[in-house]
């Protein structure tokens, strides 16, 4: 299995099915993930799909989706 590393190019994560949200608006500002098969998680920027990816452990994901349904990032907002 190829080790990826953050950075890399998005066209180049073989296994990758790229995902947004329902809620993304229409104009294409929208961030993309993609469940990779050794469980980490790719993100890109959908506007640029060849550009670089982030890489994510699965505990990462977690750890940030915990903060973010715990109010932790809501500063973000105001």
């Amino acid at each position: 299995m190829q080790q990826l590393e953050n950075g890399i190019s998005a066209g180049e994560i073989g296994d990758a099915v790229w995902r947004k949200s329902r809620h993304s608006n229409a104009n294409g500002n929208c961030v993309e993930v993609a469940r990779l098969s050794d469980g980490s998680v790719a993100v890109r920027n959908s506007r640029f799909p060849q550009g670089p990816a982030l890489i994510y452990t699965r505990e990462e994901m977690v750890a940030f989706f915990a903060g973010v349904k715990g109010g932790e990032f809501d500063f973000t907002l105001s």
